[in-house]
Parts: C-alpha cells; structure tokens; sequence
C-alpha cells in the first residue's frame, strides 16, 4: 500500500551526516526522541493559546498554524534521527524502544488534538482522527507479539498523518476558511486510517 513511509531510505540518507555528527557529540537517541516530543507539545500549546488567548502580545492562530509544516518536518527528522541513532552506532535500549513508541503516540496526541478548538474545524472529526492514530500505532505495535515485527502498512501511517495535518495548519494558517470542504477530508482521513488498522491486521495474520 502507498505511504510516504516508503520514502524513509531517502530521507535517512540526506539525514546521515547530521545523525554521524550528534554521534560525536555524544547525543543519545532517548534525548533526540524526546526533544521531537517537546516540539509536538510546545506547538500544541501553542495552538492552545492562540485560540483560548489571543492577545496583540502573542501570536495569533494563523501565525502558529503556519509553523505546523516545520514543525512536523523537523519532528519527522528528529524520529528518523534517533532510531539511525541507535541501529548505526549500537546505542539500542530497551528504554529508547518504549520511548520511541510512546513519544510518537504522546506527539501525535498533543499536537494534533489542539486542531479541535480552532473555529470551523470540526471537533469530533479531529478527536476520531486522533483515537484511530492510537489504535493504528498499538495495532503496529502488536505485531512485536504476534509475528515479531513492527508493522507500518498505509495508506495513513504516522508520515502520513504528518502531512496531513502540517497541509492542514498551511491551508488554515494562509486563512483559507475551514467549511464544507475540511469535513469531507477529514472523514476521509478516518477512513484511510481504518484501511490502515485493517493492513496491519491482515499483515499479521498473513505472516503467522
């Protein structure tokens, strides 16, 4: 199935150099994916704010939502980052394996929820979008248990749910008002990640 999770190797090798210099600077992986978790939960916050309140002194909901493509970049580098961490410099842990699971679950969490308390984005919709994503990951996650291996199948996996929701915070950051049109995608999300729980579930059993 088509994910841009497919396109992993590539962006790990422009990412290599970066990950062989933290290397030399003694940066363990545990420290990089939490520093992608603190990114999602500042943002989140952020967003937070800008919608409870807004003042002249802060920014403003647009100015944050413009953020979000960058930020869920560099949190995309940051979770590739550690795992090369800890596979290419033999810096794996028992610790960094429930880190990187839970973090990327924590991310999603508080950086996606906030979309729900922005005006015109409908409530439900984001909160479903935010329970599947749980549901998709522990699915993956299972596999450990029932064939040995993570499961990653699409079509709406984590790379996916990040350019989701960063095309998402551009579109609104632009000010392009949230109708019609943002339920309709919304819901098609929800349906892409029931595929998605669906392949891993399949992926697993046709393994066994």
């Amino acid at each position: 199935m088509v994910s841009i999770y497919q396109c992993k190797a590539q962006f790990q090798d422009y990412l290599r150099p970066l990950v062989n210099q933290f290397a030399s600077w003694q940066i363990t992986p545990n420290q990089v994916t939490i520093a992608a978790l603190l990114l999602s939960s500042v943002t989140g916050l952020a967003i937070v704010q800008s919608t409870q309140w807004a003042t002249a002194s802060l920014p403003s909901t647009q100015a944050v939502l413009l953020s979000v493509p960058l930020v869920l970049l560099g949190r995309m580098a940051l979770n590739a980052m550690d795992g090369m961490l800890a596979r290419e410099h033999d810096r794996t842990t028992k610790l960094g394996c429930i880190l990187n699971e839970l973090g990327d679950v924590l991310a999603d969490v508080s950086l996606y929820l906030p979309f729900s308390l922005i005006a015109g984005v409908s409530a439900p919709l984001i909160i479903g979008i935010v329970i599947l994503a749980i549901a998709s990951e522990m699915v993956g996650v299972l596999g450990y248990a029932i064939d040995a291996q993570r499961h990653y199948e699409g079509p709406m996996g984590k790379s996916d749910r990040a350019f989701v929701f960063g095309a998402l915070g551009l579109i609104l950051g632009l000010g392009i008002a949230p109708a019609q049109w943002l339920s309709i995608f919304l819901s098609g999300v929800i349906c892409l990640q029931i595929w998605t729980t669906i392949n891993r579930i399949q992926g697993m059993l046709k393994e066994v």
